[in-house]
């Protein structure tokens, strides 16, 4: 497994929430669980991943993320079995609507 840390300045969420999980950690997918933060610019994001070497890849999908999404405040942790950058994005948008409370 590799872990890996990323901070992205991101416009702050209105309003902080419960935690929501989405996916199932399993062949080929991955969960999300996404949190309250700690700073209102910063969108933490921590990934355990089976793939290894795809730091870079991992930095580009999370960074577009938190350039389009108000996250800020927010802590992510992502489990993953291998998920393309598809489901990566796909997983992301629904983990961010559950924890707005289904807003998107």
């Amino acid at each position: 497994m590799e872990k890996l840390e990323f901070k992205f300045p991101s416009q702050a969420l209105l309003a902080a929430a419960p935690p929501a999980l989405c996916g199932v950690v399993g062949s080929g997918n991955l969960e999300i669980l996404v949190r309250s933060g700690v700073d209102r610019q910063i969108c933490e994001i921590s990934v355990n991943t089976s793939a290894r070497g795809f730091g870079e890849t991992w930095r580009a999908v999370l960074a577009t993320f938190a350039a389009s999404q108000a996250v800020g405040g927010t802590s992510i942790a992502i489990n993953d079995m291998g998920a393309t950058p598809a489901v990566v994005s796909l997983r992301l948008a629904q983990a961010l609507a559950d924890y707005r409370g289904g807003a998107q």
